[in-house]
């Protein structure tokens, strides 16, 4: 009997939104433009297409490092809140070391990710003059 309820909920949430697309299509006045349908780049024209196009992979890499640290404050907030009880129940070494752990491989895949010029953004000329300069020195 519940499962009549629930698929009466389930008729209505997809009934509704395809019923207001259906009524909006018929109202709607259509006046079909050049412009409606081009490609919109941030207000900029576009050009050339999507494949000829080369991306910087520094986007990628700079989106997973932040999906990364990101998952660490995610785990790292809920270990925060019941640190005190865990430290009176287990002990302060059994409390702290796995986020130690946790904490020391991540600061090794930042230093990795740093020495490998993951996070620098753009090679200026000036550093790399610098960069030599030291080495030459």
């Amino acid at each position: 009997m519940s499962w009549i309820a629930i698929g009466a909920l389930a008729l209505i949430g997809v009934g509704i939104p395809i019923a207001m697309m259906v009524v909006s299509a018929l109202l709607r006045p259509s006046v079909p433009e050049q412009g409606k349908s081009a490609t919109y780049e941030s207000g900029e024209i576009p050009t050339g297409t999507a494949r000829s196009f080369k991306f910087n992979i520094q986007y990628y890499m700079v989106a997973l490092l932040f999906v990364v640290f990101d998952i660490e404050t995610v785990l790292v907030f809920p270990w925060a809140v019941i640190y005190n009880d865990a430290v009176s129940t287990v002990g302060l070494t059994r409390a702290l070391g796995p986020m130690l752990l946790f904490i020391g491989i991540l600061v090794i895949g930042l230093v990795w990710a740093w020495r490998n010029g993951a996070v620098e953004w753009i090679k200026s000329p000036r550093a790399t003059r610098r960069k030599t300069q030291k080495q030459d020195a």
